[in-house]
Protein backbone atom coordinates (compact mmCIF):
# COMPACT_ATOMS: atom_id res chain seq x y z
CA UNK A 1 0.00 0.00 0.00
CA UNK A 2 1.18 3.49 -0.76
CA UNK A 3 2.61 5.43 2.17
CA UNK A 4 1.65 8.80 0.68
CA UNK A 5 -0.43 9.67 3.72
CA UNK A 6 1.76 10.06 6.79
CA UNK A 7 0.24 8.71 9.96
CA UNK A 8 -0.08 12.03 11.74
CA UNK A 9 -3.14 12.74 13.88
CA UNK A 10 -4.79 14.60 10.99
CA UNK A 11 -3.95 11.90 8.43
CA UNK A 12 -5.09 9.18 10.82
CA UNK A 13 -8.43 10.94 11.20
CA UNK A 14 -8.74 11.16 7.44
CA UNK A 15 -7.95 7.47 7.00
CA UNK A 16 -10.50 6.54 9.65
CA UNK A 17 -13.03 8.58 7.70
CA UNK A 18 -12.09 6.60 4.58
CA UNK A 19 -12.79 3.39 6.51
CA UNK A 20 -16.09 4.76 7.81
CA UNK A 21 -17.23 5.64 4.29
CA UNK A 22 -16.13 2.31 2.81
CA UNK A 23 -17.92 0.27 5.47
CA UNK A 24 -21.05 2.43 5.14
CA UNK A 25 -21.13 1.91 1.37
CA UNK A 26 -20.65 -1.85 1.84
CA UNK A 27 -23.47 -2.23 4.35
CA UNK A 28 -25.71 0.13 2.37
CA UNK A 29 -25.24 -1.95 -0.79
CA UNK A 30 -25.78 -5.22 1.06
CA UNK A 31 -29.11 -3.89 2.28
CA UNK A 32 -29.97 -2.79 -1.27
CA UNK A 33 -29.37 -6.34 -2.55
CA UNK A 34 -31.51 -7.67 0.30
CA UNK A 35 -34.36 -5.27 -0.48
CA UNK A 36 -34.17 -6.15 -4.16
CA UNK A 37 -34.50 -9.82 -3.27
CA UNK A 38 -37.70 -8.97 -1.39
CA UNK A 39 -39.17 -7.28 -4.47
CA UNK A 40 -39.06 -3.79 -2.96
CA UNK A 41 -36.96 -2.19 -5.73
CA UNK A 42 -38.47 -1.50 -9.14
CA UNK A 43 -36.43 -2.43 -12.19
CA UNK A 44 -32.87 -3.41 -11.34
CA UNK A 45 -30.07 -1.99 -9.23
CA UNK A 46 -26.30 -2.20 -9.61
CA UNK A 47 -24.33 -2.43 -6.34
CA UNK A 48 -20.67 -1.44 -6.14
CA UNK A 49 -19.64 -4.04 -3.56
CA UNK A 50 -15.83 -4.56 -3.62
CA UNK A 51 -15.32 -1.25 -5.46
CA UNK A 52 -15.73 1.05 -2.44
CA UNK A 53 -12.08 2.14 -2.41
CA UNK A 54 -12.45 3.83 -5.80
CA UNK A 55 -15.37 6.06 -4.87
CA UNK A 56 -13.99 6.96 -1.44
CA UNK A 57 -10.37 7.50 -2.48
CA UNK A 58 -11.14 9.56 -5.58
CA UNK A 59 -13.85 11.76 -4.12
CA UNK A 60 -11.72 12.50 -1.05
CA UNK A 61 -9.37 14.32 -3.43
CA UNK A 62 -11.95 16.97 -4.40
CA UNK A 63 -13.84 19.68 -2.54
CA UNK A 64 -17.56 19.81 -1.82
CA UNK A 65 -17.94 22.37 -4.63
CA UNK A 66 -16.21 20.17 -7.23
CA UNK A 67 -18.52 18.04 -9.33
CA UNK A 68 -19.01 14.32 -9.80
CA UNK A 69 -20.85 12.34 -12.47
CA UNK A 70 -21.22 8.55 -12.29
CA UNK A 71 -22.79 5.50 -13.89
CA UNK A 72 -25.84 3.50 -12.87
CA UNK A 73 -23.47 1.80 -10.37
CA UNK A 74 -23.26 5.10 -8.50
CA UNK A 75 -24.67 4.66 -5.00
CA UNK A 76 -21.15 4.60 -3.55
CA UNK A 77 -20.08 7.77 -5.34
CA UNK A 78 -23.10 9.69 -4.07
CA UNK A 79 -22.51 8.52 -0.51
CA UNK A 80 -18.84 9.46 -0.75
CA UNK A 81 -19.77 12.91 -2.09
CA UNK A 82 -21.81 13.55 1.03
CA UNK A 83 -25.26 12.36 0.02
CA UNK A 84 -27.79 11.61 2.75
CA UNK A 85 -28.08 7.79 3.06
CA UNK A 86 -31.75 8.08 3.98
CA UNK A 87 -32.66 10.13 0.91
CA UNK A 88 -30.56 7.91 -1.36
CA UNK A 89 -32.24 4.74 -0.06
CA UNK A 90 -35.65 6.40 -0.36
CA UNK A 91 -34.91 7.25 -3.99
CA UNK A 92 -33.75 3.68 -4.71
CA UNK A 93 -37.08 2.45 -3.32
CA UNK A 94 -38.97 5.09 -5.37
CA UNK A 95 -40.28 6.92 -2.31
CA UNK A 96 -41.39 10.52 -2.27
CA UNK A 97 -38.73 11.49 0.28
CA UNK A 98 -35.92 10.56 -2.12
CA UNK A 99 -33.58 12.97 -3.86
CA UNK A 100 -35.68 12.96 -7.04
CA UNK A 101 -39.00 12.47 -5.25
CA UNK A 102 -38.86 8.77 -6.04
CA UNK A 103 -39.06 9.28 -9.80
CA UNK A 104 -35.43 8.53 -10.59
CA UNK A 105 -34.85 5.30 -8.74
CA UNK A 106 -31.54 3.50 -8.37
CA UNK A 107 -29.97 4.63 -11.64
CA UNK A 108 -30.85 8.34 -11.61
CA UNK A 109 -29.50 9.89 -8.42
CA UNK A 110 -28.73 13.60 -8.33
CA UNK A 111 -28.04 16.46 -5.91
CA UNK A 112 -26.41 19.59 -7.39
CA UNK A 113 -26.13 21.14 -3.91
CA UNK A 114 -23.33 18.72 -3.02
CA UNK A 115 -21.81 18.78 -6.50
CA UNK A 116 -23.26 15.41 -7.45
CA UNK A 117 -24.61 16.01 -10.94
CA UNK A 118 -26.11 12.62 -11.45
CA UNK A 119 -25.83 8.97 -12.31
CA UNK A 120 -26.68 7.80 -15.82
CA UNK A 121 -28.31 4.57 -16.95
CA UNK A 122 -26.88 4.73 -20.48
CA UNK A 123 -23.34 3.39 -20.86
CA UNK A 124 -20.88 6.25 -21.51
CA UNK A 125 -23.63 8.84 -22.06
CA UNK A 126 -22.48 10.97 -19.13
CA UNK A 127 -18.85 11.20 -20.29
CA UNK A 128 -19.43 14.06 -22.76
CA UNK A 129 -21.78 15.69 -20.25
CA UNK A 130 -18.97 15.70 -17.70
CA UNK A 131 -16.66 17.31 -20.24
CA UNK A 132 -19.29 19.96 -20.90
CA UNK A 133 -19.53 20.68 -17.18
CA UNK A 134 -15.75 20.95 -16.99
CA UNK A 135 -15.65 23.26 -20.02
CA UNK A 136 -18.27 25.49 -18.40
CA UNK A 137 -16.12 25.67 -15.27
CA UNK A 138 -13.12 26.67 -17.35
CA UNK A 139 -15.05 29.39 -19.14
CA UNK A 140 -16.36 30.73 -15.84
CA UNK A 141 -12.90 30.60 -14.29
CA UNK A 142 -14.27 29.24 -11.03
CA UNK A 143 -11.44 26.75 -10.42
CA UNK A 144 -13.76 23.76 -10.10
CA UNK A 145 -12.79 20.25 -11.21
CA UNK A 146 -15.10 17.53 -12.53
CA UNK A 147 -14.69 13.81 -11.82
CA UNK A 148 -16.31 11.38 -14.24
CA UNK A 149 -16.61 7.70 -13.25
CA UNK A 150 -17.29 5.04 -15.90
CA UNK A 151 -16.65 1.36 -16.53
CA UNK A 152 -14.29 -0.55 -18.78
CA UNK A 153 -17.10 -1.13 -21.27
CA UNK A 154 -17.72 2.60 -21.61
CA UNK A 155 -14.09 3.09 -22.63
CA UNK A 156 -14.94 1.31 -25.89
CA UNK A 157 -17.73 3.72 -26.79
CA UNK A 158 -17.18 6.41 -29.40
CA UNK A 159 -18.14 9.25 -27.06
CA UNK A 160 -15.22 8.31 -24.80
CA UNK A 161 -12.77 9.03 -27.64
CA UNK A 162 -14.56 12.17 -28.78
CA UNK A 163 -14.60 13.48 -25.23
CA UNK A 164 -10.93 12.63 -24.64
CA UNK A 165 -9.95 14.50 -27.81
CA UNK A 166 -11.96 17.64 -27.05
CA UNK A 167 -11.04 17.66 -23.35
CA UNK A 168 -7.36 17.56 -24.30
CA UNK A 169 -7.75 20.10 -27.08
CA UNK A 170 -9.48 22.59 -24.80
CA UNK A 171 -7.54 21.58 -21.65
CA UNK A 172 -10.66 21.25 -19.56
CA UNK A 173 -10.43 20.48 -15.79
CA UNK A 174 -11.70 16.91 -16.10
CA UNK A 175 -10.52 13.73 -14.36
CA UNK A 176 -11.76 10.61 -16.13
CA UNK A 177 -11.90 7.61 -13.78
CA UNK A 178 -12.36 4.18 -15.35
CA UNK A 179 -13.55 1.52 -12.90
CA UNK A 180 -12.17 -1.56 -14.61
CA UNK A 181 -13.89 -4.42 -12.78
CA UNK A 182 -13.10 -6.99 -15.46
CA UNK A 183 -16.51 -7.24 -17.11
CA UNK A 184 -18.79 -5.20 -19.37
CA UNK A 185 -22.09 -6.83 -18.35
CA UNK A 186 -20.97 -10.42 -19.10
CA UNK A 187 -18.05 -9.84 -21.49
CA UNK A 188 -14.58 -10.25 -19.93
CA UNK A 189 -12.39 -7.20 -20.46
CA UNK A 190 -9.70 -9.23 -22.23
CA UNK A 191 -12.24 -10.11 -24.95
CA UNK A 192 -13.34 -6.53 -25.48
CA UNK A 193 -10.31 -4.29 -24.91
CA UNK A 194 -7.28 -4.48 -27.22
CA UNK A 195 -4.74 -3.18 -24.69
CA UNK A 196 -3.61 -4.42 -21.31
CA UNK A 197 -4.16 -1.06 -19.62
CA UNK A 198 -7.07 1.17 -20.61
CA UNK A 199 -5.03 4.05 -19.16
CA UNK A 200 -2.65 3.99 -22.15
CA UNK A 201 -5.45 5.25 -24.38
CA UNK A 202 -4.86 8.73 -22.96
CA UNK A 203 -1.51 8.84 -24.77
CA UNK A 204 -3.27 9.08 -28.13
CA UNK A 205 -4.78 12.38 -27.03
CA UNK A 206 -1.70 13.82 -25.35
CA UNK A 207 -2.63 13.74 -21.68
CA UNK A 208 -1.57 11.50 -18.75
CA UNK A 209 -3.08 8.11 -18.11
CA UNK A 210 -2.35 6.01 -15.03
CA UNK A 211 -3.39 2.47 -14.08
CA UNK A 212 -3.70 2.00 -10.32
CA UNK A 213 -4.79 -0.63 -7.84
CA UNK A 214 -8.45 0.21 -7.41
CA UNK A 215 -8.61 -1.83 -4.21
CA UNK A 216 -6.06 0.41 -2.48
CA UNK A 217 -7.94 3.46 -1.22
CA UNK A 218 -4.76 5.39 -0.40
CA UNK A 219 -3.29 4.83 -3.84
CA UNK A 220 -6.54 5.91 -5.52
CA UNK A 221 -6.62 9.01 -3.33
CA UNK A 222 -3.01 9.98 -4.06
CA UNK A 223 -3.22 9.54 -7.85
CA UNK A 224 -6.55 11.38 -8.01
CA UNK A 225 -5.21 14.19 -5.84
CA UNK A 226 -2.38 14.79 -8.30
CA UNK A 227 -4.79 14.68 -11.25
CA UNK A 228 -7.12 17.17 -9.55
CA UNK A 229 -4.22 19.53 -8.83
CA UNK A 230 -3.15 19.27 -12.46
CA UNK A 231 -6.67 20.03 -13.68
CA UNK A 232 -7.05 22.96 -11.31
CA UNK A 233 -3.77 24.44 -12.59
CA UNK A 234 -5.22 24.51 -16.08
CA UNK A 235 -3.13 21.61 -17.41
CA UNK A 236 -6.11 19.66 -18.69
CA UNK A 237 -7.54 16.16 -18.20
CA UNK A 238 -6.16 12.93 -16.77
CA UNK A 239 -7.35 9.35 -17.27
CA UNK A 240 -7.13 7.09 -14.22
CA UNK A 241 -7.82 3.38 -14.61
CA UNK A 242 -8.71 1.76 -11.30
CA UNK A 243 -8.32 -2.01 -11.59
CA UNK A 244 -10.71 -3.88 -9.35
CA UNK A 245 -12.87 -7.01 -9.19
CA UNK A 246 -16.63 -7.02 -9.53
CA UNK A 247 -18.53 -8.81 -6.78
CA UNK A 248 -21.73 -9.54 -8.69
CA UNK A 249 -22.15 -10.45 -12.33
CA UNK A 250 -23.77 -7.16 -13.36
CA UNK A 251 -26.74 -6.22 -11.21
CA UNK A 252 -28.66 -7.32 -8.14
CA UNK A 253 -30.59 -9.72 -10.36
CA UNK A 254 -27.48 -11.88 -10.62
CA UNK A 255 -25.77 -10.85 -7.37
CA UNK A 256 -23.45 -13.50 -6.01
CA UNK A 257 -23.80 -15.79 -9.06
CA UNK A 258 -20.48 -16.96 -10.46
CA UNK A 259 -19.22 -19.20 -13.23
CA UNK A 260 -17.07 -21.13 -10.76
CA UNK A 261 -16.12 -21.38 -7.10
CA UNK A 262 -12.70 -19.95 -7.97
CA UNK A 263 -14.31 -16.86 -9.47
CA UNK A 264 -16.51 -16.51 -6.38
CA UNK A 265 -13.40 -16.36 -4.19
CA UNK A 266 -11.46 -14.01 -6.47
CA UNK A 267 -12.98 -10.75 -5.25
CA UNK A 268 -12.81 -11.88 -1.62
CA UNK A 269 -9.02 -12.18 -1.92
CA UNK A 270 -8.74 -8.55 -3.06
CA UNK A 271 -11.60 -7.09 -0.99
CA UNK A 272 -10.52 -3.50 -0.21
CA UNK A 273 -12.21 -3.30 3.20
CA UNK A 274 -10.40 -6.02 5.17
CA UNK A 275 -7.24 -5.01 3.36
CA UNK A 276 -7.54 -1.40 4.57
CA UNK A 277 -8.66 -2.59 8.00
CA UNK A 278 -5.43 -4.58 8.32
CA UNK A 279 -3.43 -1.50 7.28
CA UNK A 280 -5.13 0.63 9.91
CA UNK A 281 -4.57 -1.99 12.61
CA UNK A 282 -1.00 -3.00 11.75
CA UNK A 283 0.55 0.22 10.39
CA UNK A 284 -1.54 3.07 11.79
CA UNK A 285 -2.06 1.21 15.10
CA UNK A 286 -5.80 1.78 15.32
CA UNK A 287 -7.35 -0.43 17.98
CA UNK A 288 -9.72 -3.23 17.10
CA UNK A 289 -12.34 -1.65 19.36
CA UNK A 290 -12.20 1.62 17.42
CA UNK A 291 -12.54 -0.18 14.09
CA UNK A 292 -15.46 -2.24 15.39
CA UNK A 293 -17.12 0.96 16.57
CA UNK A 294 -16.83 2.43 13.05
CA UNK A 295 -18.27 -0.76 11.55
CA UNK A 296 -21.15 -0.77 14.03
CA UNK A 297 -21.93 2.87 13.26
CA UNK A 298 -21.94 2.11 9.53
CA UNK A 299 -24.45 -0.70 10.02
CA UNK A 300 -26.65 1.55 12.12
CA UNK A 301 -26.62 4.33 9.52
CA UNK A 302 -27.45 1.85 6.76
CA UNK A 303 -30.25 0.27 8.77
CA UNK A 304 -31.69 3.68 9.63
CA UNK A 305 -31.69 4.55 5.93
CA UNK A 306 -33.69 1.41 5.16
CA UNK A 307 -36.16 2.11 7.95
CA UNK A 308 -36.62 5.71 6.76
CA UNK A 309 -37.21 4.58 3.19
CA UNK A 310 -39.68 1.86 4.11
CA UNK A 311 -41.70 4.29 6.23
CA UNK A 312 -41.77 6.94 3.48
CA UNK A 313 -44.71 7.27 1.06
CA UNK A 314 -44.32 6.15 -2.56
CA UNK A 315 -43.69 8.72 -5.29
CA UNK A 316 -46.86 10.77 -5.66
CA UNK A 317 -48.90 10.20 -8.80
CA UNK A 318 -49.95 13.87 -8.69
CA UNK A 319 -46.30 14.89 -9.24
CA UNK A 320 -45.77 12.60 -12.22
CA UNK A 321 -45.57 15.45 -14.75
CA UNK A 322 -43.52 17.79 -12.56
CA UNK A 323 -39.78 18.40 -13.08
CA UNK A 324 -39.98 17.30 -16.71
CA UNK A 325 -38.15 19.56 -19.14
CA UNK A 326 -39.64 18.90 -22.57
Amino acid sequence: MTQSLKTTVLAQAQMLDFYRQMTLIRHFEERVVELFGKGLISGSTHPCIAQEAIAVGAIAAVSREDQVLATYRGHGQMLAKGGDPKKIMAEILCRGTGYCKGKGGSMHLCDPEIGFLGTNAIVAAHIPIAAGVALANKIRGNGLVTLCFFGDGASNEGVFYETANMAALWRVPLVMICENNGFAISVPVEKAVSVKDIAVRAQAFGFPGEAVDGNDVLQVYEITRKAVERARRGDGPTLIECKTVRWERHSAISAGKYASREEMKRWQKTDPIPRFRAHLADTVRVSGAQLESIEREAREVGDQAVEFALQSPPAAESELAEDIFA
